[in-house]
Parts: C-alpha cells; structure tokens; sequence
C-alpha cells in the first residue's frame, strides 16, 4: 500500500513561490504601472507547464545566472492563480468574478496547462446556472470557436444554438461574427429553425458584409449579385436547399437566383416537380426539429432567462424562485439602441401600456438595475402614481442569489410616470430616477426615499450602456 502526502508536498512548494530561494527566472507580468516581477525556479516550471518547458529551452541565462521572461499579455491577477496552480495544484475561483476565469481560461489554454482548461470551463458551466456564459454569449462563442480546444463550453453554446437559435441570429453581434462561426452555426444538424428561414439570416449576413449593395433588391446588378455570392461562397453550400417548401423556394429563393449554380437551380425544382427523379447535387439530411413546443428566450441585450426568472418570481412575491417554465411572456417594447435614449420615448412608446418592467445597464460599471411597473404609463398628466406592487432592483450577474429587490413602502409615493414638456423622468419613488438622455447626460442616480432600501452601492449619478422596457403578460 503506498500512502501519499499531497497536501504537504502542495504546502511546501507553495511556500517555495512566497520564499523564492535559488530562483533562476524572472518573469514579467503585465503593462506598467501595473507589471510585476515574479521570481521563480526553472524546474518546477519545466516539469508542470509545456509552454514553459519549450520558452526555458529557448532562452538563455543572463551574467547574473537567470532567465528572464516577459509575459504583458496575462494580467498579474491571471498569473497569480496560475502559478500557484503550477506549484502547489490548487486553485481557488470563490472570490473570482467571472470575466477574471474566463479571462484565466484562455490564459491556461496559451500555457498549454490542459487539465486547468478542462476544470475552468467546467467551472463557468457549472456555476449559477453558467448565467454568465450566456450574458456574454456572442463574446465568448466567438472566442471558444476561435480557440478550438474549449470543447466543453462550445458543446454547451451549440446545444443552447441548437435549442434557441434567435439567441444568436437576433442578436446585435450577429453580422460581426466571423464566416467561420457562421458555417459551424448553420453546419448544426438539430438547429431549431425552418431552413428558409436559416437562408434568410444567411443572406442579411452576407448583405451586412457589402454596405454598398442597394437596399432594395430590384435595384442590384448582375454586379452586385456576383459580390454577395463571393461573399457567401463558403456558406451557400451548407443551406439545406431541398428541405424548403416550394412556396419558399419561389418567395425567398427565387430572388437571389443569381446566386446559384446553373445545375444546383434546376435540381432544386426538380425535386420539388417530380420528387422521385434522381439528381446528382448534394442532398443534405433534414434538421431534426422537435415536435414539442419551444420556449424562445428572452429577447434582451441586457438580461438572461435566469434574470427573468427572478423578477417573475418577485412580480408573484414567491419565497423561491422560478427555475424553469417562466409563468410570464416578456415581449420587448422600447430598445434604446434601436429607439433612442431619452426618456420621453418610453413615455410615447408605452402610452397607456400597464405592467411594464425597465432593464438599466450602467455605463462603465455594467451594474444592471431597474423596476417594475404594474400602472399605466402617460406621455402627459406628470404627477405621483400610487401602487402597492412596484419594486425596484439590482440583478447580479456573478451571483444571482446577492440581487436586490426594494418593494414600495409609501405606496402614494411609488411611480411618477407621467411625462410633460417640462418633465422628463421616469422615477420609482427615490429608488430609481432616470433622466433626460440616458446615454449623453448623466442625470440618472439612485436613492431610498419610498422604498424599502437602495439598490445601489452609491448614490452617484450614471449614465446608461443599454436600456430595454418590456411588457409583462401571463403566458396564455
């Protein structure tokens, strides 16, 4: 029997990285001001790390007899983990936020540590219902795909494309995605989504590549065709063209004949003419669509499903909260970024519209707060509104078990939600008050007046990064 005293060994080279005795390399981390020199010992390096096994071979020592290395693209935050990892074989990620891990994962992946990559992705999926993988979705997809050997988390990310395919098609990072991403998207056999429609995202992608190309179609010359269809050519062939309804065929396809292939056009009719004949082109399988009925996420910029869950839970003053079957539709009103930033466009847009909900995002911080409104909102008669229901919050993307509600206390006190041309403000009570030009002028601030308490750290003013008003209704 073999008895193994790990933990001891750990310790003990810990303590060799915060004693540094006989080191023999130097290695600077970071940009200055904010770079730092860790010294430490060539053969614990050589013997945990590939990367540094190779970089040591390639250096040679100074007249003081050290190896000096410098490493600006890993932050010393990223390295600090990292070589404690490398020594001792432990790691701690509990006071870690997120976008620190993620950014620790692909510094693991540069360093060639594998076994730390396969623990952090794991990690991130994992933890809070891997809330922030899905916040960050374009982000971090793109980033996975790029990468390669983040099997983990895009085996994740293809089951929620698979599953939810708007998540990325209507997203705003959609037409900068690169071609590679794209054919992996529309490559996926279980992809959720009719095949014309899948044409369809394939075609404004392609159209977004070409600025330059007339908006509307009966203007485009043989010219103008021959650019998108060069544009598309590694994406064309991945479009499942024999699993379009004819009607399709002739109201989606048609108009970009010029984009086929003599041979491939007269095989699409065809089949859908006589079905029995054979062709020679290629005939892709059929997507495996489920029969059961699917719930489309959120449509946000800001928030996730799991956020949604939450404020249902708060809207039905539930002790737990929702975890699947969201009990209320969210259908998005007003976008900032699509409909402009100030507040007198929430109360034009949702005049005498009832059980609303606003999402801030804070510029530069990225906190996101906001309240829910079971009143009507006027684009006149600007005076107080009282309610026993409304609540403002705070959701924590990194934990969102720490999110904050503060429900009204002076109920003849809880919404001014009325606009004037003196007036511009949509205020929760004193917890929440979003002024003029969300995004130019910093006039918005939180407070505590007539709700139970702050939903912010400081009362500082903020402008936004994105806001987005939905309409609250049960699901039929």
């Amino acid at each position: 029997m073999t008895t193994k005293f790990y933990d001891r060994l750990s310790n003990d080279l810990t303590q060799l990285l915060e004693n540094p005795i006989d080191y023999n390399v130097t290695i600077e981390v970071g940009e200055a001001p904010n770079n730092q020199i860790f010294e430490v010992h060539s053969y614990i390096l050589q013997s945990r790390c590939p990367y540094f096994r190779k970089k040591l071979n390639e250096t040679s020592f100074n007249k003081n007899n050290v190896k000096v290395l410098k490493m600006s693209n890993i932050s010393v935050e990223v390295f600090n983990v990292i070589i404690k990892y490398v020594y001792g074989g432990k790691i701690s990620l509990e006071k870690l936020e997120n976008s620190i891990i993620f950014d620790l994962l692909t510094s693991s992946k540069e360093l060639d540590l594998d076994e730390l990559v396969e623990h952090l992705q794991t990690h991130l999926i994992t933890t809070n219902d891997a809330s922030w993988l899905k916040q960050n979705f374009a982000q971090v997809y793109q980033t996975c795909y790029q990468v390669k050997s983040f099997d983990i988390i895009q085996r994740f990310y293809n089951n929620i494309i698979s599953q939810h395919p708007n998540t990325i098609f209507e997203s705003d990072n959609f037409i900068s995605l690169p071609e590679d991403v794209i054919i992996s998207i529309i490559e996926l056999d279980d992809l959720q989504l009719d095949e014309y429609k899948i044409w369809d995202y394939v075609i404004h992608w392609g159209r977004s590549k070409n600025p330059t190309l007339p908006t509307n179609l009966d203007e485009w010359t043989s010219d103008n065709f021959l650019t998108l269809k060069t544009t598309l050519k590694n994406c064309l062939p991945h479009v499942r063209y024999f699993n379009i309804s004819s009607e399709r065929v002739l109201e989606k396809l048609y108009p970009y004949l010029q984009l086929f292939e003599p041979k491939l056009w007269l095989d699409i009719n065809t089949k859908l003419l006589t079905p029995e004949k054979p062709i020679s082109s290629t005939i892709l399988p059929p997507r495996k669509i489920l029969n059961s009925t699917r719930t489309l996420p959120i449509p946000s910029n800001i928030i996730t499903d799991e956020h949604a869950l939450k404020i249902s839970s708060w809207i039905d003053r539930r002790e737990t909260t929702y975890t699947v079957n969201n009990p209320y539709e969210f259908k998005l009103l007003v976008r900032g970024s699509r409909d402009g930033f100030d507040v007198k466009t929430i109360f034009n847009i949702c005049n005498k519209v009832s059980f609303t909900i606003i999402f801030v995002k804070v510029e530069d911080t990225g906190e996101i707060i906001g309240g829910y409104n079971p009143l009507k909102i006027h684009n006149s008669e600007n005076r107080w509104y009282s309610s026993r229901n409304s609540f403002a919050f705070s959701l924590k993307t990194e934990d969102l078990k720490n999110s904050i509600i503060s429900r009204v206390t002076k109920f003849g006190h809880a919404i001014n939600n009325g606009s004037c041309p003196n007036n511009s403000w949509l205020q929760f009570g004193n917890a929440l008050n979003l002024g003029g030009n969300l995004k130019t002028e910093t006039k918005s601030y939180c407070g505590t007046s007539a709700y139970e308490k702050s939903i912010r750290s400081n009362s500082d003013r903020f402008s936004v990064e994105e806001f987005e008003v939905f309409k609250v209704s049960p699901k039929k």
